[in-house]
Parts: structure tokens; C-alpha cells; sequence
């Protein structure tokens, strides 16, 4: 009989994320377990084609095989790049514009 590892997998597709325990085989790759897992008859938006994959927050591929313990997680395209989230927080919130840069004797290289 083949040893069994437990892990879980995480997909956050907004205000419910879907969150499974699984127990698997020991070498499981990802690919495997999010098949057997049945999160893509719950959240058909899943691609994973085009969405990568990962564990802890580092990027895997589908034939990454798995530890015990291990979090899988199906990461979902960003609606809106960081930076520009940002910069519209900073701006709505009234945030004072960056000071120029240093000028002066004591700042002269």
C-alpha cells in the first residue's frame, strides 16, 4: 500500500475562497491532486493552462511533485497592476507629493 501525505490546497476567487484538505499519495504531483481534488467541476473559471501554480508562494509547475504538508495554491490573473493601485490610494487619500531630491553641499558626492 502506497504511504499517504497530507496536504492543502487554496483557491481565492474573491470573497470565498475555496480551501481543501487532501490526503494523497506520496508522489502526488500538483497537477494530480488539483484534478483529484474536484475544484475544477466547483470553479470552472480555473485554466490551469494559463493560470500558474504554486506552493507557499512560489511558483510551480504542474509536475512539481508533492511534500507532506504542502499548500497548493491556484493563483488568479490580477485585475489591476500594484503599482497603479497604489498610486490611486495615494492619491485619494491625499498623501503629500514626494519631496524633490537633495540639493546642497553636504549632499555633493
Amino acid at each position: 500500500m502506497a504511504e499517504r501525505i497530507k496536504v492543502s490546497l487554496c483557491y481565492a476567487s474573491g470573497p470565498n475562497p475555496l480551501l481543501r484538505a487532501l490526503e494523497v499519495d506520496a508522489g502526488t504531483t500538483i497537477g494530480q491532486a488539483i484534478e483529484q481534488s474536484g475544484v475544477l467541476q466547483e470553479a470552472p473559471e480555473i485554466n490551469l493552462v494559463t493560470m500558474p501554480v504554486g506552493i507557499y508562494g512560489k511558483k510551480k509547475t504542474l509536475d512539481t511533485v508533492l511534500q507532506a504538508r504542502d499548500r497548493i495554491e491556484i493563483y488568479r490573473p490580477l485585475i489591476v497592476d500594484p503599482k497603479n493601485a497604489r498610486r490611486r490610494r495615494a492619491k485619494k487619500d491625499g498623501a503629500p507629493p514626494p519631496l524633490p531630491p537633495a540639493t546642497g553641499p553636504e549632499n555633493d558626492g
